[in-house]
């Protein structure tokens, strides 16, 4: 391991000397370098675009929100931190709830149908505030300030000596930031926190704190239990993992604080039981994605249909229609379900995101984007980007096409490969300098070539290449006679030219250098 430089040393010392402060529910002292407002600006920008990518605000029983955000509140009134706490049903079968920092806290209604009472409600609630309250999320943008913290300092040092598509892919600039947050893996002690505390809130509130503890039961059984639904793994079990130990800690507290309070069984069951007839037609629903992922597009549109038929006011079930319809690419047939989709649910990107694109296959490119851009508005996307930068290369907006291009590029997708190739057609002959690496190689004899590798996604034809002689300082002593090189490459591929320079020796060779200052995208 190198040593730590004196100047490095320094500059950590003091961001943590000035970043010192106290936990609000534990009291303990510890590092802070992200502050409350940072913390209140990330959850307010994030909480909308995060509900949008899992799955969006679950609309058909509003009663049922509110009946969350009523016990909600009442736990949060009782915390440790006072936070401008929301909390909102998410429109999605995985049994999950997450909190953004600044107390943004979704519930999927997949976590309510498995609830018993509204103690274990509660329980669920209890936990994920204390993560905002605690900080949990504020503390790992922190470990991520702290590598950056390092990796200045380091350099510091040296400067002196589409059904099937995943929305977490797609999800492009700050709309995936959440994503990530939301599936960060709390650390044992985290959970363990959240789970104390959230019973002390739970007790404080009039709540049995039993409730937490038959909860993490059910938990523990179920991850246990062979055959379990997929979705558990990738729901609550991913970001919250149960352990019998966690039973046990909650037995614990149970025992400190004493049970008893209110369970709430009889009133859980009545504001969920609209959520729990529609349950059928949502597990149909899930059935039909299932089937899509597998390419099965009959089976997942007869499924898809009996779940419409079953909860016509879902915009969800008749969405899906469309996007079967597109991804067997048939725009103009997706086209109606995506206008039904709107019309049942005009706040969700999903159906603007397909019918934009279902507008743009059927040649209406007007309304393509109009929709693409209300996407857009709602999440931010890879698709949308690519489109609607299609649209404006289309119209001769080449600015704006290289910048929507440049945008979805930095998705992990593959709508993101296809931008990113579209930006580098366009911006491949002003800066090929960015995209074909080059070095100077020299044979036994003391002949000299150029090595050349095209890094484009494109194939790359008609360079100009440039040789240029540096001193002993590394400036540009001479410059030679630009030379063109009539070669195509392909993406990734590599060749090596002789130079038509003359002999020269290894220490002449080390201070060559060549580069590439014109080139085409073959056609």
């Amino acid at each position: 391991m190198k040593p730590v430089r004196a100047s490095q040393f320094s500059l950590l010392l003091c961001l943590c000397l000035t970043a010192c402060g106290t936990n609000p529910v534990t009291g303990q002292r510890e590092l802070q370098f992200v502050s409350e407002a940072s913390e209140l600006k990330i959850g307010e920008q994030h909480y909308a675009p995060t509900r949008q990518g899992e799955g969006g605000d679950f609309a058909l029983d509003p009663e049922l929100t509110a009946y969350v955000n009523e016990v909600g509140q009442k736990l949060a009134a009782v915390s440790d931190r006072k936070l401008p706490y929301e909390f909102v049903v998410l429109n999605n079968s995985t049994p999950n709830a997450w909190a953004l920092p600044g107390g943004k806290i979704a519930f999927n209604r997949g976590l309510l149908v498995e609830l018993n009472s509204e103690a274990e409600l509660a329980a669920v609630l209890g936990h994920e505030i204390v993560h905002a309250a605690a900080r949990h999320g504020a503390k790992a943008q922190e470990r991520g300030t702290l590598l950056q913290v390092g990796l200045v300092a380091a350099q510091v040092g040296l400067a002196v000596g589409n059904v099937d598509a995943d929305v977490a892919n797609l999800a492009i600039m700050g709309a995936g930031v959440g994503g990530q947050l939301i599936e960060t893996r709390y650390s044992r002690e985290q959970e363990l926190e959240s789970d104390h505390y959230g019973m002390v809130y739970m007790k404080r509130a009039g709540y049995d704190p039993s409730g937490a503890v038959s909860l993490q039961q059910t938990f523990v059984r179920l991850s246990e239990a062979s055959g379990r639904n997929q979705n558990w793994l990738e729901g609550l079990f991913a970001s919250h993992p149960p352990s019998p130990e966690r039973v046990a800690k909650n037995q614990a507290t149970l025992a400190e604080l004493g049970a008893g309070g209110e369970q709430g069984t009889q009133r859980f069951a009545a504001k969920t039981a609209t959520l729990r007839k529609m349950k059928p037609a949502y597990d149909k629903y899930d059935q039909a994605l299932t089937a899509a992922k597998k390419k099965d597009y009959a089976t997942a549109r007869k499924l898809a249909g009996e779940a419409a038929q079953m909860e016509p006011r879902e915009a969800r079930f008749t969405q899906l229609l469309g996007d079967l319809a597109l991804a067997q690419n048939q725009p103009r047939d997706a086209l109606p379900a995506y206008e039904k989709a709107i019309q049942l649910d005009g706040n969700y990107y999903g159906a603007y995101l397909g019918g934009g694109i279902a507008q743009f296959k059927a040649g209406n490119k007007a309304k393509a984007e109009d929709w693409l851009k209300k996407s857009a508005d709602l999440l931010p996307t890879a698709p949308a980007a690519y489109y609607l930068g299609t649209l404006a290369k289309e119209r001769g907006d080449l600015p704006r096409a290289m910048q929507l291009f440049k945008v979805a590029a930095d998705s992990q997708s593959e709508y993101g490969k296809l931008a990113a190739g579209e930006y580098q057609r366009m911006d491949l002959s002003s800066n090929p300098g960015n995209y074909i690496a080059t070095a100077v190689q020299q044979d036994g004899s003391g002949r000299v070539y150029f090595a050349l590798q095209n890094r484009a996604q494109v194939a790359v034809t008609n360079l100009q290449l440039t040789p240029v002689l540096l001193d002993a300082t590394g400036r540009v002593a001479q410059q030679g006679q630009p030379r063109q090189v009539r070669i195509t490459l392909g993406p990734g591929e590599s060749t090596r030219i002789d130079s038509g320079l003359a002999a020269m020796t290894a220490e002449q060779a080390a201070l060559m250098r060549v580069s590439v200052t014109a080139a085409q995208v073959a056609q």
